[in-house]
């Protein structure tokens, strides 16, 4: 999945990424090496893959959203753009 370049261009690479918001990181990109659909969820989706309650996921979801590593698609449907520690390794 690769995102558009007028998306990558607000991506913030220095965007502080905390435990939390990795958790949901990871939930978003489950099943990206395999065949299993991927990078899109909505907040209770998120809920019961993490260990986050629902004040901590849409907490999360706005600051991944503000770094520009997560778009929200419509409402309460979000979908991974990248994750700009990936490419720097």
């Amino acid at each position: 999945m690769s995102a558009e370049p007028s998306i990558m261009a607000d991506v913030n690479p220095d965007f502080d990424a905390t435990d939390d918001t990795d958790e949901l990181l990871d939930a978003l990109k489950d099943g990206r090496d395999t065949d299993d659909p991927w990078g899109r969820a909505n907040p209770r989706y998120l809920i019961e893959h993490t260990s986050l309650d629902k004040g901590n996921v849409e907490y999360q979801l706005r600051r991944l959203t503000d770094a520009g590593w997560v778009r929200k698609i419509s409402r309460g449907l979000y979908e991974f753009v990248d994750d700009p520690r990936e490419s720097a390794q």
